[in-house]
């Protein structure tokens, strides 16, 4: 058994790699660059992990998902690996400690966002920080020609300057050749190593259905295909309404968008997973990092604004290896909407700034101030109070985020934390003259090491748990230690955060580079346009279309999409037709027939196919009805007679 074998069966309990998991993991070990372009569900976190577990040193994961970054943190604590993660919202103070850690301790993995690379405490730590691999999660981010371009991924070139010799490990689920191309640029990859498992995906059959009402067809497709779904819609309204609908028909059916609390969005996840909840009906910020092999069916009820999209949310389906739907349901107004949807997401540099200006101003952010700062948001609040649409101010905020002005995180969830802030012996008089506090007190410091140093998460349900209390009391009995400054308690956070990654300059001179903000325009038309055609094409085979938009021409037909079974049908039915054409000529050669007469011979066909076929050898003048032969017998027609000149 190799070494990498042996970490793989250690930590992860299998006894073997996936498809070219093994492949990369020894490129990167070699010390080459390279990129891994795997689907979704591929085991893309195995590839640095293993090899990261296999060398000394600490290897830095560098992505922008702050809900995949924590999840894979806790699974890697739960396997016995010692992991970091740095993300916006959290204080300078626990940021410090865990850079201390990096640099110190005997930790193997740092989470870090993308932003976090620029700043001055992460760039003081990095020159001695003991790196055995850059990964750089989600890379399709770097390429202004992918489809979520996010500027701070430039700066990860700047690392490689200061780490010459630590190979690069890029992953996505999807990129075109351009996009790879980029991404090889970008991140300065010398002689670099590409892998590209295939978009083919044998048992998930892609289909497309033009209907008026969705809802009854969405209907149709869960009750036909058993098992739990996934249905994508746009709108965090409409997942709602939806559910709400499938309840009615008995359907087990949640909703989940990234307005909901991370309490109920945990909730709601969990149950989906373990199958208390059969059919999960979300926006797009559902499912990413999650691994649910058996998910039988995902349906689009609206359709996504790029191909990329499409393929990772549809890929959830049928990860165990059986058979699959993935269906997209629209209806023509749908089209004209997408091609609306390039004006909508790129207002103009008058609305960035005037979103700019009310922004600073809700924030009470002065000139000249603000840079690294992190700020809580209520998107909605904010545009109510300033009279503003809220699709204008999301995309203006995506403006100056892609611009890399400031980063805007919507699915933020910071945990309370406490760190006691007095001396012991302030401590211990404070506990003689309140003995009430006592065993409140003794709790934090025997259940959470670290306390007295740094700020600790804790969970007020599980102290209110152990102390048999209402987490309200066990909330309002931290408030009033804080108060008397015995402990440090900050309460959970469940809000979007926004960070000025720069000191606030007057509005007059925001600048938003026009040029760029032109392609990427252009690159999102584009992507309409490929979606368009992806949804408008009922001759070719589905996955295909696919294959081919990111340059892989070697598939062959599928054989279960749509388009595929149309063809096989159509091929069928011209068989069946040729064979019946035949045997009626061969029987009125022998003698004239009735219809019936002819119905009777032919047994195994169906009469309605038997009349349809006469009436066309008789419209092609080849059959004829005889008036003068008793009950209007069918017969061959002379040679000579009548023909059909159309048949010349």
């Amino acid at each position: 058994m190799t070494a990498i074998d042996s970490i793989l069966q250690t930590h992860w309990g299998y006894t073997s790699f996936r498809p070219q998991q093994e492949d990369i993991i020894l490129s990167v070990l070699s010390g080459n660059d390279t990129l891994a372009i795997m689907p979704t569900g591929g085991g893309k976190s195995i590839c640095f992990q293993v090899p990261a577990m296999a060398s000394k040193g600490i290897c830095l994961v560098i992505t922008p998902l702050i809900a995949l970054m924590k999840d894979q943190v806790g699974n890697l604590k739960i396997k016995g690996i010692p992991a970091l993660a740095i993300h916006s919202g959290m204080p300078f103070n626990e940021v410090k400690k865990t850079l201390d850690n990096a640099l110190y301790g005997n930790f193997k993995f740092l989470y870090v966002s993308p932003e976090r690379l620029t700043t001055r405490l992460f760039k003081e730590y990095l020159p001695a920080m003991p790196i055995n691999l850059i990964a750089v999660d989600e890379a399709h981010c770097i390429s202004q020609w992918g489809y979520d371009f996010r500027p701070p991924y430039l700066t990860i070139a700047a690392i490689r300057e200061e780490k010459p010799g630590i190979p690069v490990l890029a992953l996505t689920a999807s990129a075109t050749k351009k996009v790879q191309e980029d991404i090889c640029d970008k991140l300065h990859f010398s002689n670099a190593k590409i892998f590209r498992q295939s978009y083919e995906r044998p048992n998930l059959s892609y289909s497309v259905q033009e209907v008026e009402v969705k809802i009854n067809k969405l209907l149709e497709i869960i009750q036909k295909v058993p098992g739990c779904g996934i249905v994508y819609c746009r709108s965090r309204k409409r997942t709602k309404e939806i559910a709400d609908l499938l309840q009615l028909h008995h359907i087990s059916a949640d909703y989940y968008h990234a307005g909901l609390s991370h309490e109920d969005r945990n909730d709601k996840q969990a149950k989906w997973l373990n199958n208390e909840t059969r059919i999960m009906v979300c926006t797009n910020a559902f499912g990413m990092g999650i691994d649910k092999p058996d998910v039988r069916t995902v349906v689009h009820v609206d359709i996504p604004d790029c191909l990329e999209s499409y393929y990772q949310e549809a890929g959830r389906a049928g990860r165990d290896g059986k058979r699959s739907y993935a269906v997209l349901l629209f209806k023509e107004t749908d089209i004209a909407d997408l091609q609306q949807i390039p004006e909508t997401r790129f207002p103009s540099m008058e609305e960035i700034r005037k979103i700019y200006q009310a922004l600073v101003n809700y924030l009470q952010l002065p000139a000249g101030a603000g840079e690294d700062t992190c700020f809580d948001l209520d998107l909605s609040a904010f545009t109510k109070q300033f009279g503003l649409d809220v699709l204008t101010a999301t995309y203006a905020i995506k403006a100056m985020e892609q611009e890399g002005i400031l980063a805007y995180s919507e699915q933020l969830f910071t945990p309370s934390t406490i760190m006691f802030c007095c001396s012991k012996s302030t401590l211990e008089e404070f506990e003689k003259a309140y003995p009430e506090a006592e065993p409140y007190i003794k709790l934090l410091l025997r259940s959470y090491g670290g306390i007295m140093d740094v700020p600790t998460p804790i969970s007020e349900k599980q102290i209110a748990k152990t102390l048999k209390k209402d987490t309200a009391v066990i909330k309002k009995v931290l408030t009033r230690l804080s108060q008397r400054r015995i402990i440090d308690y900050q309460p959970q956070k469940d809000v979007p955060q926004i960070q000025f990654l720069y000191n606030r300059v007057v509005t007059e001179n925001l600048y938003i580079d026009n040029i760029r903000y032109a392609e990427r325009k252009k690159v999102l038309t584009d992507q309409i346009t490929a979606i368009t055609h992806y949804v408008k094409d009922t001759g070719n085979c589905r996955s295909g279309i696919i294959a081919e938009y990111f340059n892989d021409f070697s598939t062959k037909p599928c054989g279960i999409c749509d388009n595929c079974v149309s063809k096989k049908k159509a091929a069928i039915a011209a068989e069946e037709f040729n064979i019946l054409h035949k045997t009626i000529i061969a029987l009125l050669e022998q003698q004239p027939m009735t219809l019936r007469e002819l119905t009777d011979r032919l047994k195994e066909a169906d009469g309605q196919k038997t009349w349809s076929i006469v009436k066309h050898l008789m419209e092609e003048r080849l059959l004829e009805m005889s008036e003068t032969m008793e009950g209007g017998k069918i017969r061959i027609k002379k040679k000579g007679q009548d023909k059909n000149p159309a048949r010349f």
